[in-house]
């Protein structure tokens, strides 16, 4: 569907043809007509299914730009994402003139405290931030009439459920709620039956998602073979640019340095990082100016970066729909990505329910080994080299004196040579990398023969924990027999010698 076609105003059409959209995407052309009519909508779709148009093409239509007041209100889970958020309505407003703030930790609140007195059209912002920004009064929500829950899923999985009740709370009841959500677990319904008005549910399928696009494997090995194996894979797929996933921040940590040993222009991104680090890092990625970025799931949540061939997982994920939020960052706008997930023996159990879950089975991939790494970097340091020399016309003219001198000591192909070993090393001379083992995630069992099933991690601990109220319990009955032996003693019972032979044994043992 064109975007003409959504009965948009000619301002926001003009914005979204500078953006350089033509048509809408699945998501948008469910959602936008409906929104547009009024409605409350609960939006389920992926990650880069264009879920900010989707939102904000509606809402921005409702602005009315001669009322410096407080109209539209967005909550997102992470600063990157109101930042993001901010950009895509500002360039989709800009025609209208709407103005967008964004508000969000980890930056000096008084600065935008500073900014809030510009009387912006739209607030984007994260929970904590945003209720602080309440008890200041810094923030009035009374004029609001369109309040959006971005990533919902993931607010509620990082605990944000009491803050944006209470958020809520300062918004008119007489306003149009939009909710976008990857997945819709209980609690999520219960926000919608709780705050929301007859809402209208639009969900996208899977097959309607670029997760069709990428072509997702998986290599089994043992942790601490992980770092080689996937420095093996860049020499032998040559990734252009790619994100590595990692489970903690330490992990995150540990990858970056190790990378850039091994000569990698990498950097990683976690939530232990100043807001400042965070958004240059992010800027240096987009203008290419780094190839790898390293991230946890959280710092990466919401991020739009065009480009990415490749998504490492370097570890799989715990939640199976980060799966699905990980390896959508490459395969958008019709293009191909590449997906490669590393999955310990342990592990197997969580990789066939991501399968289950995302109804395509990832393919096996076997590891390169150092002579086929090898190879590979040796055809990518030809391509460097011969790229180079083409680009650089006067290289004789600037060295060829001091070329023919190096010739006359040595052969042309002793030269040639050393100059491919500084691009390419070997698998022995390279920088020696260790890895942080991190533990593994708990085993899912399959289902045994008992009528319950097998038991998971919560069933394993009732039962220890029945087994110990057993154990006490069986105690507590010893100790019965040693006070009711000793009364009877006293009231002249004549088992003493059987009650003497139970109070000795149970002693002994």
């Amino acid at each position: 569907m064109k975007f003409n076609e959504l009965k948009l105003s000619t301002e926001i059409l003009q914005s979204i043809e500078k953006a350089g959209f033509e048509e809408a995407t699945p998501i948008q052309a469910a959602t936008v007509p409906l929104a547009l009519g009024g409605q409350d909508v609960i939006g389920q779709a992926q990650t880069g299914t264009g879920k900010t148009a989707a939102f904000g093409l509606p809402m921005l239509q409702k602005i009315d730009t001669t009322n410096h007041i407080l109209q539209g209100l967005v909550i997102a889970p992470t600063r990157e994402l109101a930042i993001q958020t901010q950009e895509e309505l500002w360039r989709l407003g800009h025609a209208k003139k709407v103005r967008v703030q964004a508000v969000y930790g980890g930056a000096d609140i008084n600065r935008q405290i500073r900014a809030l007195k510009d009387r912006p059209h739209i607030l984007v912002g994260t929970p904590g931030r945003l209720l602080d920004h309440i008890n200041r009064r810094t923030v009035k929500l009374e004029t609001v009439t369109t309040l959006v829950l971005d990533e919902a899923d993931e607010m509620l999985n990082m605990g944000f459920l009491d803050d944006i009740e209470a958020i809520i709370a300062k918004v008119p009841t007489a306003r149009q709620t939009l909710l976008f959500s990857a997945t819709m677990p209980n609690a999520i319904k219960r926000i919608g039956l709780q705050f929301m008005k007859s809402p209208k549910h639009v969900k996208i399928k899977t097959k309607e998602m670029t997760a069709d696009l990428i072509d997702q494997y998986y290599i089994r090995s043992k942790d601490y073979e992980k770092f080689d194996i996937m420095t093996r894979l860049f020499d032998v797929q040559k990734p252009e640019l790619t994100i590595i996933f990692g489970r903690t921040k330490r992990r995150v940590d540990e990858l970056a340095r190790g990378l850039e040993a091994r000569g990698y222009k990498a950097e990683g991104i976690h939530g232990d990082l100043t807001q400042q680090k965070r958004m240059s890092v992010l800027r240096a990625f987009k203008n290419n100016e780094i190839d790898i970025l390293v991230a946890t799931d959280v710092a990466a949540r919401g991020l739009d970066i065009s480009g990415v061939t490749h998504v490492y997982n370097y570890d799989i994920p715990q939640d199976p729909e980060s799966y699905v939020h990980r390896i959508g960052r490459t395969g958008r706008a019709g293009k191909e990505g590449l997906s490669v997930t590393f999955v310990t023996p342990n592990e197997i159990g969580y990789l066939h329910t991501i399968e289950r879950l995302t109804k395509k089975k990832m393919s096996p991939l076997r590891p390169p080994t150092d002579s086929e790494a090898f190879r590979g970097a040796l055809g990518a340091a030809f391509k460097e080299i011969s790229a180079k020399i083409e680009a650089n016309e006067d290289l004789l003219e600037k060295y060829g004196v001091a070329a023919e001198k190096l010739l006359a000591q040595h052969s042309a192909e002793e030269v040639a040579a050393y100059l491919l070993s500084t691009i390419a090393t070997l698998p022995q001379d390279q920088a020696k990398v260790t890895i942080t083992p991190e533990r593994p995630l708990l085993e899912r069992r399959r289902r045994s023969n008992n009528r319950r099933g097998g038991y998971s991690q919560d069933n394993w601990r009732s039962r220890e924990d029945n087994r110990k109220r057993n154990r006490r319990s069986s105690y507590r009955g010893k100790d019965r027999r040693y006070r009711d032996s000793w009364d009877n003693k006293k009231r002249g019972t004549s088992s003493e010698k059987r009650q003497g032979f139970v109070i000795r044994n149970k002693g002994d043992k």
